[in-house]
C-alpha cells in the first residue's frame, strides 16, 4: 500500500504533462540541470582551492604558552 505501481506513476506522468505541457517541462528540467551542473563545479572548486597537504585538528597544540594570574577577590560579609 505504501508502494505505487508503475501504472500509477504514468497516469500521473500524464496528467502532468498535460497540465504543464511539454515545452514547460523540458525548460524546467534544463534549468535544473544547470543548476545541479553548476553546484558541482561550485564544489570542486571548492574543494581545489583548500590545502590538501595538513588538515586542521580542532585542540592543535602550537607550543605557545600562556601566563595567567588570577586573583580572588574577597568580600565582605
Amino acid at each position: 500500500m505504501g508502494s505505487f505501481s508503475i501504472w500509477h506513476w504514468l497516469i500521473v506522468l500524464v496528467i502532468v504533462m498535460l497540465v504543464f505541457g511539454t515545452k514547460k517541462l523540458r525548460n524546467m528540467g534544463s534549468d535544473l540541470g544547470g543548476a545541479v551542473k553548476g553546484f558541482k563545479d561550485g564544489m570542486k572548486e571548492a574543494t581545489a582551492d583548500k590545502p590538501a597537504d595538513k588538515p586542521a585538528e580542532p585542540h592543535q597544540v602550537t607550543g605557545q604558552t600562556i601566563d595567567v594570574e588570577s586573583r580572588r577577590e574577597q568580600t565582605k560579609s
